[in-house]
């Protein structure tokens, strides 16, 4: 049992690096090893780097976009179509940065501008095939965005790059002053019917979501039930988000090893 336990122990650290053991026999006795993280977001940054599922869970978003933008095709209305999307994690993939901070041991904002203005982020999976549909047929597309805006030149870059429409200043709506982005909304709802909105944070849908509350969070979340699949499409995220904010135990000034032990405070175990 010590060897099978043992051959667990090392398969999982060469695995990613992701371990640094300490396997004491008292450990081994009780059938249990003494494992410490390295960093918090370690296997979530690989799931979005790696996982199969990861991609899938971005295709049936998309998926579930476009079927909701034949719906409102269909619909009657006054005002012209519009898609709003996010942009970060949601249409351009920053994982390399979160990647490169856990493997040069900073943290945010640390070289996020040199990031930035390289404007290499690729594509979310299904996001530029679901938006050149919506342009297809004659939505406009908005990007509403919390990047700051000295990075809109480098964010028009990336997005015309990478092939998205409407990828200029008219349609790019970054942060300016505060994060909440339901003033942005209400200026694309003014002469847009908004058909679908797409985001990987629940603040990117409704101004109910804008709130420190995880409480609350989750019981708005429950109440707009009927809405997540239709006019509101959530991509996955794991790695940061409001959800980090007001997770239990979370303290962005701690280092990752105490980090990791505050967060297990959120842990609930049978």
């Amino acid at each position: 049992m010590k060897k099978i336990l043992l051959s667990i122990i090392l398969g999982l650290s060469l695995l990613g690096g992701s371990y640094s053991c300490k396997v004491q026999q008292s450990d081994l006795k009780s059938g249990y090893a003494n494992i410490q993280y390295v960093h918090p977001t370690l296997y979530s940054t690989l799931y979005q780097q790696n996982a199969a599922e990861y991609k899938a869970l971005c295709y049936q978003a998309f998926n579930l976009a476009s079927l909701q933008l034949q719906r409102e095709l269909k619909a009657t209305r006054i005002k012209p179509l519009a898609v709003v999307v996010d942009i970060d994690e949601t249409v351009l993939d920053n994982i390399p940065y979160q990647a490169a901070a856990i493997l040069g041991n900073f943290g945010y904002p640390v070289r996020w501008k040199e990031w930035m203005e390289s404007a290499s982020a690729e594509a979310i999976p299904g996001s530029l095939e679901f938006l050149t549909e919506a342009q297809k047929y004659g939505a406009e597309v908005f990007y509403v965005s919390n990047r700051k805006e000295e990075f809109r030149q480098a964010t028009i870059r990336n997005l015309h790059e990478k092939g998205f429409p409407n990828a200029d200043n008219e349609h790019l709506l970054l942060r300016t002053t505060a994060t909440e982005k339901e003033s942005r909304r209400q200026k694309i709802i003014e002469k847009y019917e908004i058909a679908v909105l797409i985001g990987d944070n629940l603040g990117d849908f409704n101004e109910v979501f804008e709130t420190s509350d995880s409480e609350q969070r989750l019981q708005k979340t429950v109440e707009n039930k009927s809405v997540f699949g239709y006019r509101w499409i959530v991509l996955p995220n794991a790695v940061y988000g409001g959800w980090v904010d007001v997770l239990p135990g979370y303290n962005p000034a701690l280092n990752p090893g105490t980090l990791s032990d505050s967060l297990k405070s959120g842990l609930k175990g049978f």
